[in-house]
């Protein structure tokens, strides 16, 4: 079950965090994870790591909001491989501050990067996807673009986007046998959390009734069952792998 064998993976922000586990996973089910990131030099270490484990792997630099750069990855792909079978939209920055107080260029860098990103990658690799009638798209939005969180109006604001985005795209590709899901992950061990202090940890943690932060490869999991055949008929979902934190 669950096996991704002859298919080619395009993983978005897979230099670290979320997007370096679900690359891993996807590589040791059997798929070629092409290993997106703004710098070739910060995907050395994941590509090299998926090669030593047996697994098959490419780096490809890109800002996925700009959108010439997205053709020449989408292109460059279809070149290379002769298919795009998986998407995962998981580059993502933050810019916290109050809304009274944050920049503009805050605001767009943030929805630039978190959700037009995700727009030029499955505006660019749904035609290949179309042709071949048959795809997965995941995009990685966070429980944050479903009930918000002060602080991060730019961040939350990208990652609900992402939600729509993903149900009306979902409607749009249906017929061809793509599937388009959305995965909200809680709080996770990433660099984008280690930046919250100990006390706020232990705090937040009484909120969550599996009672921990999680890992990064608890959202690699969830994204490997979407990606898979098992998966097929779920489309235009948003699953929260949170702990709990959200019926809390």
């Amino acid at each position: 079950m669950f096996k991704l064998t002859k298919t080619v993976s395009i993983v978005t922000g897979a230099s670290k965090g979320i997007g370096k586990s679900i690359a891993e996973c996807f590589a040791s089910a059997g798929s070629h994870v092409v290993c997106v990131s703004r710098s070739k030099k910060s995907l050395k270490n994941i590509q090299n790591k998926i090669i030593n484990n047996g697994g098959n792997a490419s780096i490809y630099a890109c800002d996925v909001s700009i959108a010439d750069d997205v053709t020449s990855l989408i292109n460059d792909t279809i070149n290379n491989f002769k298919q795009i079978d998986i998407l995962i939209n998981n580059a993502g920055i933050t810019r916290d501050g109050l809304i009274m107080r944050m920049a503009e260029s805050d605001w767009d860098e943030v929805l630039d990067i978190n959700l037009k990103g995700a727009f030029n990658t499955i505006k660019k690799a749904s035609p290949q996807m179309m042709k071949q009638r048959s795809g997965r798209i995941i995009n990685i939005s966070s429980i944050v673009g479903i009930k918000g969180n002060a602080g991060q109006a730019n961040y939350s604001a990208s990652k609900a986007g992402l939600i729509g985005l993903t149900k009306s795209t979902a409607k749009e590709l249906a017929s061809r046998s793509i599937t388009v899901n959305c995965i909200a992950p809680g709080y996770i061990d990433t660099d984008m959390t280690n930046k919250i202090s100990e006390s706020s940890k232990q705090e937040l943690m009484k909120k969550i009734p599996n009672g921990k932060i999680g890992k990064p490869n608890n959202i690699a999991s969830a994204a490997l069952f979407l990606a898979s055949n098992e998966a097929e008929y779920i489309t235009g979902q948003t699953i929260s792998v949170d702990g709990g934190l959200l019926i809390n």
